[in-house]
């Protein structure tokens, strides 16, 4: 990519080998995305580990139906976090992945600081009831769980009999619990991320709700080793730590966080533009060492094996795993042949991959070309977060005969697209008035096309042009704005876009083959997510955590080895 604005400080190589976001923009290929070392999860334990983080619960007063409070303080260099959890005893004909539901198995908060004893008997008046309750500044995450009831069960009754569970039965499910919300950010009363943005622990992407989440991971075994115990008494044994660490959290996450890849362009861009710099950076290398070389075989075996415990029934998806592990079986028989010596081996395998894997191949191997060069990439971690204020301003300055030649350059794919042809605008998004989430609508079969979002950028940019076209091209952008202001939305976007290049989804997300889990699975690896498991086109259940060290261990464990399983690890016993 030629264009070096949009990689400051970055040599002209790596700026050169930058992927084009008329490539790595569109949805197809966003749904094939694939965790990496930039992912939150993997950047947040990094940061634990170095920084020596100790992690105590400090409180457990549950009584023999599992129902109470679990305290867990995460003590960093400066501040503590605390995740206060509380059990219930929930009934089987209450229990719900659905948002509308009221009453869950668990619900949590985590609290900025060390709880009161009077801190937590408010919250337990409140949290408990999620979005019924209120939560005050005090508390910076606010989420909800389910058990996985069969794995539980199952687990519990092993543990209480004073034996270990089967890994085969571990690895059918993946999690004890899984979350249906992780909330922050002001919602609910919850303090707004203005407030702690600045903290260094916390200022990237979502790192107090994930912390929050390796937490409840920990809650998750915890409450399962109680309630065998309960059963069991004496003869109850703890989860053996092997096992123990296949365990994640699992999430059912659906059409509520598909918006938030449009609204957020700034931050989008922030975020591929470090992969993308880091993938860039790795096939830039002159030459590959020895140890990256060994690094790189042994993570592709090891995510080759452990392909075993991503298990889903979509057939859509399933099929993709499956060519993923022919892509893998492509990969190593290359190899055998392409021993990574000659110039600038890495590009010469990422092109390879490009002409002849799947997208979720080349997806997968970009990641694994990525993780032996944690010195060479790390620090681009740091760079993902987006101050997206400044992206509010318009200059109105500008021409209207350049604001065309910029959304011309930028929305190419928009301006090839047909908005009259009615498959193009099928959908429409929108806020549903009970839960206050967004939903989709069939916009020709259904009521409610005048509550629509501003989430059709394509076709405000396509309205926009067709209007620029009946303008002199001299006029400012702010004259033309304030005749039309129902244009000043996709002004901005054109003005974005030209800015961060990586900005925009680069497909009609009104059409009726759009998929929004194209969209959920995008942001779900950037999180640091694995075995996505769809449920439809709009929802997917996932796991966070799994073979990540527990905070009883990773003082003493790697913490950054676990986003592809050990190879005798994934093969159950």
């Amino acid at each position: 990519m030629a264009d070096a604005k949009i990689a400051s400080g970055e040599d002209a190589r790596v700026i050169e080998l930058m992927r084009p976001p008329e490539e790595v923009m569109r949805l197809a290929r966003m749904g094939a995305s694939h965790q990496t070392r930039l992912s939150f999860m993997r950047a947040i334990l990094r940061r634990v580990k170095r920084e020596g983080w100790q992690v105590e619960r400090t409180v457990w007063d549950v009584d023999e139906k599992g129902v109470g409070v679990g305290v867990y303080e995460a003590r960093g260099p400066e501040r503590t976090y605390s995740l206060i959890a509380y059990a219930n005893d929930l009934p089987p004909d209450k229990r719900s992945d659905r948002v509308i539901a009221t009453e869950w198995d668990a619900s949590f908060a985590l609290y900025d600081g060390v709880p009161t004893r009077a801190d937590i008997d408010r919250l337990s008046d409140n949290v408990p009831k999620q979005e019924a309750g209120r939560c005050a500044a005090t508390e910076l995450v606010l989420s909800r769980a389910n058990r996985s009831v069969r794995l539980f069960d199952y687990v519990a009754d092993c543990l209480s009999q004073g034996r270990q569970p089967d890994v085969a039965e571990i690895d059918k499910v993946g999690y004890l619990m899984r979350t249906t919300a992780v909330y922050g950010n002001g919602k609910f009363g919850l303090a707004d991320r203005d407030l702690y943005a600045a903290r260094e622990e916390a200022g990237g992407p979502f790192r107090v709700e994930l912390l929050a989440v390796w937490l409840i991971r920990a809650f998750t075994v915890d409450i399962v080793e109680h309630m065998a115990r309960v059963k069991g008494g004496d003869n109850a044994v703890p989860l053996d730590r092997e096992i123990r660490r296949r365990l994640g959290v699992g999430n059912s996450t659906g059409l509520g966080m598909a918006p938030f890849l449009v609204t957020h362009p700034a931050l989008l861009n922030a975020w591929m533009m470090a992969r993308e710099t880091a993938l860039a950076r790795v096939r830039a290398l002159p030459a590959a060492t020895a140890g990256t070389i060994r690094h790189f075989r042994e993570q592709l075996d090891r995510a080759h094996a452990g392909l075993k415990r991503w298990r889903t029934p979509d057939e859509r998806q399933s099929l993709r795993v499956c060519e993923l592990a022919g892509d893998f079986d492509k990969l190593k028989q290359h190899l055998e042949s392409e021993e990574l010596t000659g110039p600038e081996p890495w590009n010469e395998l990422y092109q390879w991959s490009a002409a002849n894997l799947t997208l979720e191949g080349q997806e997968a191997v970009g990641s694994l070309m990525i993780e032996p060069h944690g010195a060479l990439v790390d620090d681009l971690a740091g760079e993902m977060a987006a101050e997206e204020s400044v992206s509010y301003w318009i200059d109105g300055q500008m021409t209207l005969s350049e604001v065309g030649e910029m959304a011309k350059e930028k929305f190419g794919w928009a301006m090839a697209t047909d908005f009259s042809v009615a498959d193009q605008t099928a959908r429409f998004w929108y806020v549903s008035e009970e839960k206050l989430e967004p939903r989709l609508g069939e916009r020709h079969e259904e009521d409610g096309a005048e509550l629509e979002q501003r989430l059709g950028i394509g076709c405000e940019i396509v309205a926009m042009m067709q209007e620029l076209e009946q303008q002199h091209g001299n006029t400012l952008l702010a004259e033309f704005l304030l005749r039309h202001p129902e244009h000043r939305h996709a002004a901005r976007r054109v003005q974005i876009a030209a800015r961060c290049a990586y900005a925009e989804i680069h497909d009609n997300v009104l059409s009726a083959s759009m998929m929004p889990i194209d969209m959920l699975r995008c942001k779900l690896a950037f999180f640091g997510a694995s075995r996505f498991d769809p449920k439809s086109d709009r929802w997917v259940r996932i796991t966070m955590y799994a073979d990540a060290p527990f905070p009883d261990e990773i003082a003493v464990m790697e913490a950054d080895d676990w986003a592809w399983p050990l190879i005798d690890e994934a093969q159950p016993a």
